[in-house]
């Protein structure tokens, strides 16, 4: 979601940019990948812009008037779990839930642990193990059981704050990927389009006093809540900001 221009503190307004692409997503090189991971089709990037800057504190107002703004309602795309295709929000919500998603990575090494703890070979070729499974997943390599299974060997690797990171969830994501996921036998496919989408969605600017890179986005997790015949039904959404 892209950034606003400063104005008076009161409800957020917001237009839609439809011009603005997301070229990680689309290159002909992830768009093959996320067909072997069974994702291709099922995973979304929009933009909005906004009109006053955003202040942290202010995020559930700011997440609230999103989904009721008349710019976002015919917009803002959803995956149907029912159908598998995109539809539009097309009502205003009556509840939401933003959770701050933290995001302080600026390096990929953030990931050399997969190889220092034997889970990579140096080759990059993902190690072996006995199969099993973590409902639904099937856990056949050394790097699902990291991700899934909390009572393995090498789970500890990543701490909780580590996979709680915007750019730890996101090469989750990809590794474990859809119904009919075909994994990958190396890492370098899971770590390249990680980086990719990172940089894509994530903001950074130069501290001028510093001349240290920092990172400038906000990321949530949203659960927007509409109503069903009655009841509240949850959308969850990821937003950058």
């Amino acid at each position: 979601m892209a950034a606003g221009e400063p104005g008076d503190l009161g409800v957020y307004s917001f237009r839609f940019l439809p011009q603005k692409t997301f070229q990680s997503l689309s290159t002909p090189q992830t768009t093959s990948r996320l067909r072997q991971w069974s994702m291709l089709g099922r995973i979304e990037a929009q933009a909005f812009g906004f009109d006053q800057t955003f202040q942290t504190y202010r995020k559930d107002d700011f997440v609230m008037a999103f989904f009721k703004d008349p710019n976002v309602i015919p917009n803002l795309k959803l995956l149907s779990e029912s159908s598998g295709e995109w539809l539009t929000l097309g009502t205003e919500v009556k509840k939401v839930e933003a959770i701050n998603v933290p995001c302080t990575q600026l390096s990929m090494s953030f990931f050399n642990r997969l190889y220092d703890e034997a889970i990579v070979r140096d080759n990059g070729y993902i190690v072996k193990c006995l199969d099993s499974f973590c409902d639904p997943f099937l856990i056949s390599d050394e790097l699902r059981k990291v991700l899934l299974v909390e009572d393995s060997e090498n789970y500890e690797v990543f701490s909780q704050p580590d996979r709680e990171e915007f750019l730890f969830c996101l090469f989750k994501h990809l590794c474990l990927g859809g119904a009919l996921c075909q994994y990958e036998d190396v890492i370098n496919p899971y770590l390249e389009t990680t980086k990719l989408i990172y940089k894509d969605l994530v903001s950074v600017r130069k501290n001028p006093q510093t001349k240290k890179i920092q990172i400038t986005s906000s990321i949530f997790k949203v659960t927007a809540y509409v109503s069903v015949g009655g009841n509240l039904q949850p959308i969850n959404l990821i937003t950058c900001y």
